[in-house]
Parts: structure tokens; sequence; C-alpha cells
């Protein structure tokens, strides 16, 4: 197994609220970056605050990170997550060809939805100090299919569909050290070959999807992720650049 990456707190815990919460709770002292690893969380979450189903056997985390830049730059980390997270799978698994990514932080395994993450920034006394990344994968269990919304990607878990098992705190020791190597690259060479990297991951690249924003809804084909990690379609009424929102198939 691979060493704990040099820099990182490592922090596991039997049952938390959240491990979010728990991330905006020690985050004033913090010296350095923390993963947070939960076996239990009563009140977890997902994005725009919908609740995120958590049977026993499965992987919930979070990554902190001090905030050293803008806000915009620093949620591109959504995509670091998201190779990391890829590149764990492969080593569980080995299994390269089975996982695919979704923008904007979703992890496809056979077309299922098997893990998502969610970014959230902490302020220490009014200041923006802290970047919450916080992480839900299946690894044991999928909740049930009317846990979703409607029209979501149906859930799957590691162990159902490629019969891999493997403990959270094994998964964490993968995706903390594919994470700080791809943090490294992401903070000293900047978010291009980030997005090479994802895109050759990429799930739906060049066929037609749907994206829906908080106002409105766009049919096109899938084209690219710009510079800014925003989604690129071509539609009938000309290229768009969508910064946020979830994406149908």
């Amino acid at each position: 197994m691979n060493a704990w990456p040099q820099g990182y707190g490592r922090s596991v815990l039997e049952e938390v609220d959240s491990t979010l919460s728990e991330a905006a709770r020690i985050a004033p002292d913090l010296a350095g970056p923390a993963w947070i690893l939960a076996h239990r969380q009563t009140a977890a979450r997902g994005r725009r605050g919908r609740a995120w189903s958590m049977p026993a056997g499965n992987f919930a985390a979070t990554l902190v990170l001090p905030l050293a830049e803008a806000p915009g730059q620093a949620a591109l980390r959504s995509f670091v997550v998201s190779l990391a997270l890829h590149e764990a799978f492969v080593a569980a698994t080995g299994r390269a060809d089975a996982f695919a990514l979704k923008w904007p932080n979703d992890v496809l395994l056979r077309g299922g939805k098997v893990a998502g993450i969610l970014l959230e920034t902490i302020a220490i006394q009014a200041r923006m100090s802290h970047l919450a990344i916080g992480i839900g994968v299946n690894l044991a269990t999928a909740p049930e299919a009317r846990a979703v919304e409607e029209g979501a990607l149906r859930p799957v878990a590691l162990r159902s569909e490629l019969g891999v098992s493997i403990d959270p705190e094994a998964f964490l020791d993968l995706l903390a050290v594919a994470y700080a190597r791809y943090e490294e690259q992401f903070t000293r060479l900047g978010f291009a070959p980030i997005r090479t990297a994802w895109l050759a991951h990429a799930a739906r690249l060049g066929e037609p999807i749907t994206a829906r924003t908080t106002r409105e809804e766009f049919h096109g084909t899938f084209v690219d992720v710009d510079a800014q990690g925003q989604l690129v379609l071509e539609t009938a009424q000309g290229r768009v650049s969508i910064p946020a929102g979830d994406v149908y198939f």
C-alpha cells in the first residue's frame, strides 16, 4: 500500500452528523489540509441541500483545504477530486473500462452513479478561509432508486456491480494518495492538464445530453469543458457555456 501523503491530516470517526459539518468545526485549528472519514453520518447532505443516503459500509469523507486562491479557481478542484476518485476506483478494481466522469462532479460505474462530490467554503471571522470537499461513495450498497430525484441516474455500488469489496479506510488511503498527486499538479501547472485528463474519462462526450440550471434547460451535444470548468454544449441555437447545473442523459 502506498504511504499516506505527507502534510495531510487523517481523522477517522465512528459517527458524526456530517463530515462537512465536522470540517467547518475543526477548520480554525487546522495547520494544513486534512481528511475526515466517518463510518456513519446522521445528517449527511448532497448538492443543493438534498439528503444523501449512506447505508452501512459506504464511504463518506471530507477533505479540508486552506483556501489560497479565488473561489472560482478553488472550485476547479471538483475535477481534481473526480480524477483522484477515478484512479482510486481503478486501483481497487483493475477495471478502468467500467468508470467514467460526469460533469460537474459525479463518478459513474457502468452508467450508474457510484460517487458524488460536494464543495463548500468555510468562513472564519467573516473571511473565506477553507474549502471543504465532501465525497460519498457507494462501496457496499446503493440507495434505493426511489431515494433519488426523478430523472437522476440509478445509484449503483462497487460490490454489487463488480463484486469488489473494500473497506472505507482502505479506500481513503487509495484516494488520498491519488488526490495529493493531482493536487500538486494542479497547484504547479494549473487547470489545463487536469482538464485534459478529465475529458479523457468524460461520460457522453460528443453525444446529446440535457443540462438544467436553476432557470433554464438546454439540449445539445456535449463538446467540451472550457478553461473555467464550464460545460460546453452545441445546441440548435449555437454554442452554450454552462457554469453550473445538472446533467441528464
